[in-house]
């Protein structure tokens, strides 16, 4: 009986020590929830003091704040977006402005603008402004603001759309293009260059010109604005150069045993350079400046080469004209772009030192890689072509010329007999064992072409400028075909076979 008495006290003594437990961790739960509010109170003001409301819809601006004298102390950006936009749009109509330049004049009136209201950026700048930062430092500007004033005012051609494009019409009409003195050139007069007079050139001050523009507009009164021109004078650059201009280069070729057409068509191409002035970093092409070798261009006929042979063509001759201007243009130091060499060798000049010119496919282009403009003239007369260059003198002392190096002489193959089935040559064989040299058998060449530059005499410096092969060409002889009658006999025939040219 009394060992159930004491377990009844020992399980009461539990239960009392469990409730008393439980009640001190609900008095520490409280305790905790009572902390994580005050530290949460505690952020919140922080936040209040150091960092402020968050800008809002309802964030109006500070006092003492206005865009182009429109006051939008305590509105919000709704508000003043709107304010502005209103009164600017009323000051647009009521805009009279006057541009002068001497008796000219334009009017200018709020019919000739559209508002636009480009506001959007400057009010959203101004509603931040000063809001960084901590409430004392927010509180600093914001006294600041209201004893000083915060003024922003919006460029009036950032409102007014085709404002500017109506001004710059009116410029347009006032500027005077410059004109800076240039050189002359006639190859035809003794004095070859000559200076002409440069032109004084007037443009419009724009930045002066809109200042005035938006303090018209901001006072709202009718105004009369002077168009500010600011006067360019020639510069004197070229006179400085005119006296510096001489040859820089000579070179002429013989054409005394050609034909009067073949004459003609050299005089021709070369007349299209003739008076030529090619700019610093000018490419020219030979073909574009003398055009299609026509009749219609006045250009004959004459012989020229074509795959190894020589032919009649229209403009036969010509190559020698693009050969002479290489060659000058070679020795003047100017930049060679593009050239090719013939099939054979051309007679008027060393090998390497030639320059095909072929619609379509060959041509002779060149540039000017001094920091002046080159002249070119052009002399023909009935033995020679020669082609002077001019511009900005070489240093004193220095010479340039070319050297041709025959590399090797390549053999050719010997003759090739061909029957005269078409009976284009019957006026020259008939019969079977009859025969008529058409073409000699001719050597080819390997060759280089070098550029040597002189001071004082002295050879300073060589550079190869070209490596060409001309391909040897085989001899043709033409046979007859018909077969001789009986007892017929032929005469002595003149014509030797040449065997194939063994190495050289």
């Amino acid at each position: 009986m009394k060992k159930n008495k004491n377990n009844q006290t020992a399980a009461k003594m539990q239960e009392n020590s469990k409730a008393q437990e439980k009640k001190q961790n609900k008095k520490a739960s409280v305790i905790w929830l009572f902390a994580v509010a005050f530290i949460a109170v505690g952020l919140l003001v922080f936040c209040q003091l150091y960092f402020g409301d968050p800008i809002s819809e309802e964030t109006t601006y500070y006092q003492n704040t206005s865009v182009n004298g429109i006051d939008i102390s305590g509105l919000t950006k709704q508000q003043a977006s709107e304010l502005v936009g209103s009164t600017l749009a009323k000051e647009m109509s009521d805009a009279k402005i006057t541009l002068t330049n001497g008796e000219q004049s334009w009017q200018l009136s709020g019919e000739d603008f559209e508002y636009v209201g480009n506001i959007e950026n400057p009010l959203t700048e101004l509603l931040n402004y000063g809001r960084e930062g901590n409430i004392f430092e927010k509180k600093k500007i914001e006294n600041q603001i209201k004893a000083e004033g915060l003024k922003v005012e919006i460029p009036y051609e950032n409102l007014f759309g085709g404002m500017q494009e109506k001004v710059n019409e009116i410029c347009q009409e006032v500027e005077k293009s410059y004109r800076a003195c240039q050189i002359q050139f006639d190859p035809n007069k003794t004095q070859m260059f000559s200076l002409s007079k440069g032109q004084v050139g007037k443009v419009v001050d724009r930045e002066k010109l809109n200042s005035a523009l938006d303090k018209a507009l901001s006072s709202k009164n009718a105004s009369e604005i002077e168009i500010p021109l600011t006067e360019i004078v020639p510069e004197s650059d070229n006179e400085e150069l005119l006296k510096q201009i001489g040859k820089r280069s000579q070179f002429s070729t013989s054409y005394v045993t050609s034909s009067t057409k073949r004459k003609n068509n050299i005089k021709k191409a070369l007349a299209c350079f003739n008076g030529m002035t090619v700019l610093p970093g000018e490419e020219i092409s030979f073909n574009q400046t003398t055009g299609p070798r026509t009749k219609e261009n006045g250009y004959e006929n004459a012989n020229i080469i074509v795959g190894g042979n020589y032919v009649s063509g229209t403009g036969g001759g010509v190559c020698q004209a693009s050969t002479t201007l290489y060659n000058a243009l070679l020795l003047a130091d100017m930049q060679i772009e593009s050239v090719c060499h013939h099939s054979l060798p051309a007679s008027y000049v060393p090998l390497s030192f030639d320059a095909m010119v072929s619609e379509g496919y060959a041509d002779l282009v060149f540039k000017n890689n001094s920091d002046c403009p080159i002249f070119i003239k052009t002399i023909c007369d009935d033995e020679t072509a020669t082609v002077e260059i001019y511009g900005k003198s070489l240093e004193q002392g220095k010479e340039i010329k070319t050297r041709s190096e025959l590399v090797r002489i390549i053999p050719h193959s010997g003759d090739k007999i061909i029957s005269d089935k078409e009976g284009k040559y019957s006026n020259q064989v008939l019969y079977k064992g009859e025969y008529y040299r058409l073409k000699y058998p001719k050597q080819g060449y390997e060759s280089k072409g070098y550029l040597q530059y002189f001071e004082n005499g002295k050879l300073v410096e060589e550079k190869e400028i070209r490596h060409d092969h001309y391909q040897p060409q085989m001899g043709i002889i033409i046979e007859g075909t018909e077969s001789l009658e009986e007892g017929m006999s032929l005469p002595a025939n003149g014509v030797k076979f040449i065997p194939p040219q063994k190495n050289v």
